[in-house]
């Protein structure tokens, strides 16, 4: 790049030596040999700019490509590819997916309350096996209890007028779940394209 500029430095200082050599009195002859050089000049002049030019591009692209940071491969949709597969269990275990996708209002209580049972069974059963699930408070619903300050916000949701700080009296209305354990199965990606399918459609042949 340096070099490109020190020749296109020198080309136009040659130009403005021919320009004023033309001033002069001189043989017309000589005149053209001088006009051709002058020609020819801005000609290596022209070459030498665009050359430049284009060096400098290609210097910035290359730069930049390396500056860019190389992308960390990683399982796509690893933890979303694992939820589905759960939903699948309780749609394989109960129909949970079939019971919450359908229109219910087509069907009587009887024929409802008939299906909740089904996914009640299926669905926890299926739950009990992948987590251990406990109350967040052991006492009954109804009774008065005490939130000690310090509480964690994601096991306790105040009701009512709050005033100043913990700790809190009031009653329980509801105890609240949470989990200490999970065992979810883990899932081989066959595709990082797509989600597996909650359940397949089933074909009868004939």
């Amino acid at each position: 790049m340096h070099a490109m500029k020190v020749i296109a430095i020198v080309v136009v200082l040659l130009l403005a030596v021919v320009n004023a050599l033309e001033l002069l009195p001189a043989a017309t002859a000589f005149r053209m040999y001088l006009s051709a050089g002058a020609v020819a000049l801005s000609l290596v002049a022209l070459i030498a700019i665009l050359v430049g030019r284009s060096s400098s591009r290609d210097n910035r692209s290359a730069d930049a490509e390396a500056a860019r940071p190389i992308p960390v491969t990683t399982r796509a949709n690893q933890a979303d590819a694992e939820i589905v597969s759960f939903l699948a269990l309780l749609q394989a275990r109960g129909r949970l997916v079939d019971f919450l996708m359908d229109d219910i209002n087509a069907h009587d209580d009887a024929q409802v309350g008939a299906a909740a049972r089904v996914v009640h069974a299926g669905c926890k059963t299926a739950l009990l096996e992948h987590f251990r699930i406990s109350p967040v408070r052991a006492e009954s619903e109804g009774s008065t209890v005490q939130v000690a300050a310090g509480y964690s916000p994601d096991e306790y949701r105040l009701l009512g007028k709050i005033s100043g700080p913990a700790p809190f009296s009031g009653v329980l209305v509801h105890h609240g779940w949470k989990t200490d354990a999970v065992n979810l199965p883990r899932v081989l990606r066959n595709s990082t394209h797509r989600l597996p399918a909650i359940a397949p459609a089933e074909v009868e042949l004939r």
